[in-house]
């Protein structure tokens, strides 16, 4: 199955992988590849299955699938020793990466908004949206997913975006395929329990996160600080679900401090 990969300054030892959130690509990591590779970093980004310019295939968006597929890019770019930084649900799929896969190749973990350990409420776990808002969700998906991810997007940042901002973001929406899209909130109901994975991560992990976050909740962030080893939680006091431009030169600064 094809997957797109974008490998920005190959020529560098320091390597970050970038694992986007639904319902984006990996553009959305615009404002940290135009400036990481600048301090020397070499910034991979790449597309989900069934989202962006990779293949869409009708099955296949469970974690351990995805999971799977991040090791399938690992080992195809021959690339040892990186950062894994996930956003969302992105951060999910890096946070089963490192169970299933015994964090093959990583030595550094950075969680932005991660979607985990529960992205919804559960009778364990009061911390997150309601399921019946990812069910609004799903249902918008198949009956008018321009709207749905219209309304998506207006609650995704907590800085005043301008009207062709928003443009740029609805349109990495709609690239993705609408059966992904709607795949891919339904392991949120199902798939997402990453309790016992958080105490499987092995490496230092730098856990970012907005304070405002309507999306993934800031007590999110701070059960992943309570169930990783060797973790580090920086809120962002002005940002919310997209701290990647929020706050984009702290975001940035975070990450390369934390790299060194």
């Amino acid at each position: 199955m094809p997957i797109y990969v974008e490998d920005i300054n190959p020529g560098s030892d320091k390597t970050i992988l970038f694992l986007h959130g639904w319902p984006g690509n990996h553009q959305l990591f615009e404002y940290q590849f135009n400036q990481l590779p600048k301090m020397g970093y070499r910034c991979i980004g790449w597309d989900q299955r069934g989202f962006g310019k990779s293949d869409k295939p009708w099955v296949g968006y469970d974690y351990d699938r995805l999971a799977d597929d991040l090791r399938a890019v690992i080992e195809a770019l021959h690339i040892q020793n990186i950062t894994l930084a996930g956003h969302s649900t992105g951060g999910a799929i890096a946070i089963r990466y490192m169970a299933r896969h015994s964090g093959y190749g990583v030595s550094k973990l950075a969680l932005m908004a991660a979607a985990a350990p529960s992205l919804i409420q559960r009778p364990y776990f009061p911390h997150g949206i309601k399921k019946e808002d990812v069910l609004n969700i799903i249902k918008g998906t198949y009956n008018d997913r321009p709207n749905m991810l219209r309304g998506f997007g207006d609650t995704f940042f907590f800085q005043h975006t301008t009207q062709a901002f928003s443009d740029w973001f609805f349109q990495l929406g709609l690239q993705a395929a609408s059966w992904s899209t709607a795949a891919i909130a339904n392991t949120w109901l199902y798939e997402e329990k990453l309790f016992y994975d958080l105490g499987k991560i092995q490496v230092p992990t730098l856990i970012l996160h907005g304070i405002h976050d309507q999306v993934c909740l800031f007590p999110l962030a701070e059960a992943q600080k309570q169930g990783i080893r060797n973790s580090k939680l920086v809120p962002f006091q002005n940002s919310g679900h997209g701290l990647f431009w929020d706050e984009r030169d702290k975001c940035n600064r975070e990450l390369a401090h934390f790299i060194g």
